[in-house]
């Protein structure tokens, strides 16, 4: 091809892509490997009740599985599969980097040096955490402040321990790290007696206090969050089909949750003549065609997930074991930080 015909046909296709005439988005490596096997495999973080728990017959549930299973949904459809690969703090972002799991859907906070460091992506924030303190009542304690001294059980490979040493140092405090391998042990530690506080994030802690104490009201999470803790789904940095997928996902969750679409009225919702409305369920536009997917994608996963909303109040919300509030989580309509990017 001559170097006037070959400038000419980049001119073409630069002036298509910005007329709104790209070519429709090819799936990756990654997608590939999802419909070859029919299944999506997300390691999980194990046993927080709200977020990502098994029980006795193997059954996955709680907000960050029912996220793998609505992108599973999205590619793989009516048929979709998921396989939950449960992961400790010092195994997950390993896992992810061999290719062990898809997608982690774990309690992975997003920091800059996760972002930067491991070659990984996160594709948004599907809760917003900050970390506290859980305590006995029999304390009479009314501010973290109040732990000065205090022996406190965190465990190893989180931000939790670097956390601690920040705050209790901004504020001229002393306290003894109790630090452990897992989450497990350091909260068996903790109700054993062996330190005074346990600190994690306080979705973390409010599983633990509605699942493990003993009597879950002798115990009580001190009002201060010391941190932010941004959760959210992570893929490869190797793949931005796949990531790209994970982040309209989620954001097509909280979209729904915007304009009132449920997994209850999600069939009648796809004849209205609300355009954006159109756009999400596939009734119009060429959405999924752009993220290699069929035009349905996001009806299927509203159908078998529910909206953010609804994905929110059936593993964590008031009514839940665990009794979290909205808060951050809330739609930005309402106060909180959940937002979605236009999907048009």
């Amino acid at each position: 091809m001559n170097h006037l015909l070959r400038n000419g046909l980049a001119g073409a296709m630069l002036m298509a892509t910005c007329a709104g005439f790209a070519m429709p988005a090819q799936a990756g490596a990654t997608i590939d490997g999802i419909r070859q096997r029919g299944e999506t495999a997300c390691g999980v973080s194990t046993g927080i009740g709200g977020f990502s728990i098994a029980d006795s017959s193997g059954q996955w549930t709680g907000l960050t599985t029912d996220f793998c299973r609505a992108v599973s949904t999205a590619i793989l459809g009516d048929a979709a599969k998921e396989k939950f690969v449960p992961l400790s703090p010092q195994q997950r972002f390993t896992a992810l980097q061999s290719g062990e799991v898809d997608m982690l859907t774990t309690v992975a906070t997003w920091t800059l040096t996760r972002d930067a460091s491991l070659g990984l992506l996160y594709a948004g924030v599907y809760f917003y955490d900050g970390q506290g303190f859980l305590v006995p009542k029999s304390l009479d304690l009314k501010s973290a402040l109040d732990l000065d001294g205090a022996s406190i059980c965190t465990a190893t490979g989180t931000t939790s321990e670097l956390n601690m040493a920040d705050y209790f140092r901004a504020n001229g405090k002393t306290f003894t790290p109790v630090v452990f391998e897992s989450q497990q042990e350091a909260r068996a530690a903790f109700f054993s007696g062996r330190c005074q506080a346990f600190s994690a994030d306080m979705s973390y802690l409010s599983s633990v206090r509605a699942s493990d104490a003993p009597n879950p009201d002798d115990w009580q999470i001190l009002p201060e969050m010391i941190s932010k803790e941004p959760l959210g789904p992570v893929v490869g940095r190797n793949d931005l089909d796949f990531f790209t997928v994970a982040k309209w996902t989620l954001m097509a969750l909280v979209e729904a949750e915007e304009r009132g679409v449920t997994s209850a009225n999600v069939d009648e919702m796809k004849d209205s003549k609300d355009p954006g409305i159109q756009r999400l369920l596939g009734s119009s536009g060429d959405m999924g065609e752009k993220l290699g997917l069929d035009a349905a994608w996001a009806y299927r996963v509203i159908k078998r997930v529910g909206n953010y909303g609804e994905i929110f109040d059936r593993n964590v919300g008031p009514r839940t074991p665990l009794r979290m509030e909205r808060n951050a989580n809330a739609l930005w309509t309402h106060g909180g930080l959940m937002y979605a990017l236009p999907i048009r």
